[in-house]
């Protein structure tokens, strides 16, 4: 017959207690995640329109970039979707400007150049494309629009979930913002995971007084192209010209220096 020594069994249960404490401290973290993700989303539900149909004019558009390619060359439709949310919001006269915000960390590599050609190739007109270079996270390019560009009041274009943490952003900085949500790819659920750990980031860079990584002068777009007009029935706005459009030499500044 064995016996179990005592400091064994003693062992035995600092284990046992450990393990429990981490799948506590497991649990406790996946709350907190959720309850970040849950308050974000009820705090900005308000302000996300799906139906362009509804959406209120701004003058400024704000297109969060991505990679237009996945690994392999895969189209990205978290891209192509954008893009196509862009044109139709410049179609239906929603926005004047669009600037295009993006990571711009190699030559090979440059998000603002790729949506500037394609939005042109979808048939925008290039002189209405303004270009950020240093949107190098979602953080970077809410407060570069309002700080460098003052592209306010502004419609964010993303996806639904992009759009809740951007437009987290713009509220704690007092940004005036809206967001129009693009269509979300429907095999990319992976997406959704890597959120919780976003927001939880966006939470401690606020909280940290993050400041983007590069700010530089001041780069004010025009003014706004159209001005809402009073209905009496209180219908959607009209939207009725004010000044006429003219070119902005800055655009092939822009290129031409990258």
């Amino acid at each position: 017959m064995k016996f179990i020594k005592i400091p064994q069994i003693l062992q035995n249960i600092q284990l046992k207690r450990l393990f429990r404490a981490f799948l506590l401290f497991v649990a406790l973290c996946a709350l907190g995640l959720f309850l970040i993700d849950l308050s974000i989303r009820l705090y900005v539900r308000a302000d996300i329109y799906e139906n362009s149909e509804q959406l209120p004019h701004r003058p400024y558009g704000l297109v969060l970039g991505t990679s237009k390619y996945f690994v392999g060359n895969n189209l990205n439709l978290f891209y192509y979707n954008r893009m196509l949310a862009a044109q139709r919001l410049y179609q239906e006269g929603k926005v004047d400007y669009l600037l295009l915000s993006g990571d711009n960390r190699t030559a090979q590599y440059n998000e603002p150049r790729t949506m500037f050609n394609d939005l042109r190739k979808m048939g925008v007109p290039p002189e209405l494309l303004y270009l950020d270079f240093a949107g190098f996270r979602t953080l970077d390019s809410v407060i570069r629009a309002k700080q460098v560009f003052n592209a306010v009041p502004m419609i964010i274009i993303s996806q639904k979930f992009h759009c809740e943490r951007a437009l987290f952003i713009a509220k704690y900085y007092d940004i005036d913002a809206i967001c129009f949500a693009a269509d979300y790819p429907e095999v990319a659920s992976f997406v959704l995971v890597r959120e919780f750990f976003a927001r939880l980031r966006v939470v401690l860079d606020l909280l940290l007084e993050k400041e983007p990584h590069f700010l530089g002068k001041p780069e004010p777009l025009p003014p706004p192209l159209t001005v809402p007009a009073e209905n009496e029935n209180n219908a959607a706005p009209v939207i009725e010209p004010i000044q006429e459009l003219n070119e902005s030499p800055s655009i092939g500044k822009q290129l031409s220096a990258q």
